[in-house]
């Protein structure tokens, strides 16, 4: 913990957590309605992990010092209501403004600071960007934002916000509310998580959805590493985004094509199906693969690593196997069967376009889910594999246990 003086002379507490490195660029952390809790200290921890030096200010000093509570109890959160009712919210952007210039002068920030908020800290994240202007900001399911968007005139920075399309914090009305006023701003970026209801990335929570989280912290963090380290010139998320998006969704060949150079290729390392130049690419993509994904198809996103030439992308891909798959499974027919494999592409870049994917998964994995090959005889995994990668919790050693008798 440390302590940092308010603009009106007062003094509070935050945590702050450095990375291993002992400098990096700065985030402050906007707490949710529970105080500077394991939560909050834990994503903390998580970015700093990963690189930045974050401090995560108690702004309920005024009220109380050092309040943690959790969302386990009905008592905590009635208690956690009372704190939010009672906050001065100017006076906690004010407080969160004394925090931002604390890091900025801080000697292990190296560079940039942005800000990044939950619930609570969603809207305060929102108007410390129009107030105390960090170099970007985040803002996670903010509850009524809409009440002031009359000062996103001041916005001089990269914002972006995260939306529970099912927030009862957050109604339908105060989305679209918040579309209107911020959708055509240059310096604004909305995501929507469809189905999705408060606090989806609240680990433990009554709402918390892994994959979303997982989408939504991806996102942050590449947004983070663009706008604060300058990690990358172009966002290499958003361009490989596209390019799935013209794979699966729109399954436009032409559009998946104009995303990468005139010499790229792909390989499907397992089976090395795929293709090298525009021609091959232009005859497998629209003979071999789009038209070959089964219309169930699902990725649920596992990790996103982005360097200064690629990206590398784990996923869990799904299907069910009622049509034929050249591209993952040539000269098999249609079994009706349900396979879910862990899947990894490695994307690299030349400039804004991609150059060459090399996509990695278990074949043996696919085909014992297929009833290809005998699994109970083989040391290979079904799709137990792939549960283990959502639930790393699942046991281990199971094949070698098997294999002792």
């Amino acid at each position: 913990m440390t302590t940092i003086t308010s603009f009106d002379g007062g003094e509070f507490a935050a945590y702050l957590a450095l990375p291993a490195s002992g400098s990096g660029p700065g985030i402050v952390l906007l707490q949710e309605i529970f105080g500077v809790n394991q939560v909050m200290r834990s994503i903390a921890d998580w970015y700093a992990q990963r690189g930045f030096v974050v401090i995560c200010p108690d702004l309920f000093w005024r009220q109380e010092r050092g309040v943690q509570l959790t969302d386990q109890t009905d008592a905590e959160w009635k208690r956690a209501f009372e704190f939010y009712q009672g906050l001065d919210e100017a006076k906690a952007v004010e407080d969160a403004g004394a925090t931002l210039a604390f890091l900025r002068s801080h000697p292990a920030c190296a560079g940039k600071v942005g800000a990044v908020g939950f619930c609570l800290g969603g809207k305060l994240a929102y108007l410390l960007a129009v107030r105390h202007h960090p170099d970007c900001s985040v803002g996670y399911y903010g509850v009524r934002i809409e009440n002031a968007l009359d000062e996103a005139a001041n916005l001089g920075a990269p914002l972006m916000l995260h939306i529970a399309q099912k927030d009862q914090f957050c109604p339908p009305e105060a989305q679209a509310m918040i579309y209107a006023a911020l959708d055509d701003n240059p310096f604004v970026t909305l995501h929507d998580y469809d189905g999705q209801d408060h606090a989806f990335a609240r680990v433990g929570g009554a709402h918390y959805d892994a994959a979303s989280a997982e989408l939504a912290n991806l996102r942050t963090l590449e947004f983070f590493a663009r706008n604060l380290s300058g990690a990358s010139p172009v966002n290499l998320s958003a361009l490989w985004d596209d390019h799935v998006k013209y794979e699966f969704v729109t399954r436009d060949t032409e559009d998946t094509l104009e995303t990468m150079v005139e010499d790229a290729y792909v390989n499907h390392i397992p089976v090395l199906t795929g293709g090298v130049g525009r021609e091959e690419l232009r005859d497998f993509y629209s003979k071999r693969f789009i038209p070959q994904m089964p219309p169930d198809t699902a990725m649920t996103p596992v990790s996103r690593t982005i360097g200064a030439d690629r990206v590398v992308d784990e996923m869990v891909f799904e299907f069910t196997h009622t049509i034929r798959m050249d591209w993952m499974l040539p000269g098999v027919a249609p079994t009706g069967k349900r396979v879910k494999v862990p899947l990894v592409v490695i994307v690299n870049f030349r400039g804004d376009k991609l150059a060459h994917e090399h996509i990695y998964w278990d074949q043996a994995s696919v085909l014992a889910q297929l009833g290809l090959i005998d699994a109970s005889r083989l040391p290979v995994a079904g799709v137990e594999s792939a549960e283990k990668v959502i639930d790393p919790k699942l046991p281990a050693n199971r094949l070698m246990e098997r294999a002792d008798g």
